[in-house]
């Protein structure tokens, strides 16, 4: 199992789930993604504001292939598009989506996902062309907010710096020529478990579940679930054990 990380973090962001799926007998790996192994708010890598969506999947893709079977992937948020752009290469024998970020061509589903991505341009500017420093009002207010308060900051004081160009794949996919963020729903032909929290503004559950639709063909190959009280944390948020012993249940049964 790879468990593929989100925005602003790095493979400890995934240490809680990789324990929960190794208690369950899966081998588990959690990467970093490409530029993320920089010291905690440090100065990012010279090439991180301009790595692109492509450039993390073709990283993650090498790894991959270098393990001895194909693996399941785990991924959170803009892990969890990764994941799927992963699998749409059939690099996956399953896929399971916390609170993914979705791929290109899919219109957001709340005012709050549009307002979002006009304030990252009226906010920064030119984003998509260097680094993105974690800002903790935004993580405590929208990402982080379900956490008790002292780990609330303690979580944020291991964010690091992230991808413009990254973020721009993601938030303003109609500008983006390249259509990085493309998966064609066609090609993603593992099973896929999708969960999404009720109180999640990042990536709302509406979103997550038009998400889960794109994969489905009349039968189990995609599932849709939805944590009632659950933020856009759903790694380490209270009752979260609850929803890596539903995804590992899911997997005994898809999974051969």
């Amino acid at each position: 199992m790879v468990l593929i990380h989100g925005a602003f973090c790095a493979g400890w962001a995934m240490e809680n789930w990789a324990g929960a799926m190794t208690a369950r007998g899966w081998n588990c790996h959690t990467p970093d993604l490409l530029h993320h192994d920089t010291p905690a708010h440090g100065r990012p890598h010279h090439n991180l504001g301009r790595t692109s969506l492509v450039d993390y999947a073709d990283d993650l893709a090498r790894l991959i292939k270098s393990l001895p079977e194909k693996p399941v992937l785990v991924g959170h948020s803009m892990g969890g598009l990764l994941a799927q752009m992963l699998a749409s290469r059939g690099l996956a024998r399953a896929i399971v989506l916390l609170a993914p970020s979705p791929p290109w061509g899919l219109i957001p589903s709340t005012d709050f996902e549009v307002l979002s991505a006009v304030g990252m341009v009226a906010t920064l500017g030119v984003f998509w062309d260097g680094p993105i420093h974690p800002v903790y009002r935004v993580a405590a207010d929208h990402t982080l907010n379900r956490l008790p308060r002292s780990e609330r900051r303690a979580t944020f004081e291991r964010f690091v710096p992230e991808s413009g160009r990254a973020v721009f794949e993601i938030m303003h996919w109609p500008w983006d020529l390249r259509r990085a963020s493309r998966v064609e729903p066609w090609t993603v032909k593992c099973p896929v478990f999708a969960a999404a929290g009720s109180a999640d503004r990042v990536n709302s559950a509406r979103t997550v579940q038009r998400i889960a639709a794109r994969y489905r063909d009349g039968d189990d190959h995609a599932v849709f679930r939805l944590y009632d009280g659950f933020s856009h944390w759903m790694l380490s948020e209270p009752g979260w054990h609850d929803m890596a012993a539903d995804a590992a249940d899911w997997l005994d049964k898809v999974v051969p």
